[in-house]
């Protein structure tokens, strides 16, 4: 059993917060707590390392951002709970396929708590109600830790995911915990998928962070101004 720090963040531009990912990362020690974020995104499309650039339909004033994670196009907005998850898995002692399993249980998990009937894809990496995919996933492994992670539909604007082929996938439809007739506020969500992947990631306790990091404070400073 390992312990995490959690941080809930507000609405991120999508750049910084990568970059910080990738440096909490590359300076972690073998001692270094997990680190789980929550957070959204303001509108933002995502290429993974086997994104096309025709999967991206029609971008509009939405920007695509190519990054360094697994899979294709996906698209991150605001009412999406973005989860970030700085795990060490070779301490854990698992490999990725078997993470991506865990985290696409404890997705499942999370929705059954609002009578939501959720199930995985084992082709198509995900969460999906009745072939709708409701919870994306990608992530990137470096040294035996990973980091990017989950995205999952609460009240999104899912006309956007038209302007893309959904994770490689032309027609894939897009659901969203409104339009499944249950919408928790994000902090309620967030604490029972947090409660979620405590269990399914065999995380003992998870403590949350007191102060805001460096680089979110300025992040959001450079927002507003």
């Amino acid at each position: 059993m390992q312990n995490a720090l959690t941080r809930h963040f507000e609405c991120v531009d999508y750049l910084p917060c990568w970059e910080a990912m990738k440096a909490f990362t590359d300076s972690r020690a073998a001692t270094t707590e997990d680190e789980i974020w929550f957070l959204e995104h303001p509108a933002v499309f995502t290429l993974g390392q086997a994104g096309k650039p025709e999967h991206v339909l029609a971008a509009g004033d939405i920007p695509v951002v190519q990054t360094d994670r697994g899979g294709q196009v996906t698209y991150h907005g605001p009412g999406q709970t973005v989860g970030y998850l700085l795990i060490d898995i070779e301490r854990l002692g698992i490999g990725s396929r078997e993470l991506v399993s865990r985290i696409e249980r404890a997705i499942i998990d999370t929705l059954s708590a609002y009578d939501i009937v959720a199930n995985a894809n084992p082709d198509a990496p995900g969460v999906y109600v009745n072939g709708a995919k409701i919870a994306s996933l990608g992530l990137r492994i470096r040294k035996g830790r990973s980091y990017h992670g989950l995205s999952l539909n609460r009240d999104v604007v899912l006309e956007h995911f038209r302007r893309i082929n959904p994770c490689g996938y032309a027609g894939q439809p897009i659901t969203s915990l409104a339009l499944l007739k249950a919408n928790p506020d994000r902090q309620t969500l967030e604490r029972e998928l947090l409660s979620q992947l405590q269990k399914h990631l065999c995380i003992n306790t998870v403590n949350e962070a007191a102060d805001a990091p460096d680089w979110y404070t300025k992040a959001r400073s450079a927002q507003t101004n």
